[in-house]
């Protein structure tokens, strides 16, 4: 009886109300959202500097979509540089 008591009592307090906004999964949606829009404004750019011939301007975007896109795909590269950057300047 006490236990039944005990459930109740905890059961009528209400809980604390979440603080802040919840950005679970933020980064993961942002990601499945921009990487294929991305995907599709590379490939137009690209096809342009194809048809009028202008290799080095192909092949300088190439290397910056290239870059770009690491960042899109790569799972926590923005926290890792960032934690490598602190690192060699001595912030922990």
């Amino acid at each position: 009886m006490k236990t039944i008591i005990l459930n109740m009592i905890e059961l009528a307090t209400p809980s604390p109300a979440p603080t802040g906004v919840n950005t679970e999964g933020l980064a993961d949606f942002l990601r499945a959202f921009f990487a294929p829009l991305f995907l599709v404004v590379v490939s137009v750019v690209a096809l342009f500097f194809l048809f009028t011939r202008e290799i080095t301007r192909f092949v300088q975007f190439l290397i910056l979509a290239v870059a770009i896109g690491v960042i899109f795909y790569v799972p926590n590269i923005i926290e890792v540089t960032a934690k490598a950057i602190a690192g060699a300047l001595g912030i922990k």
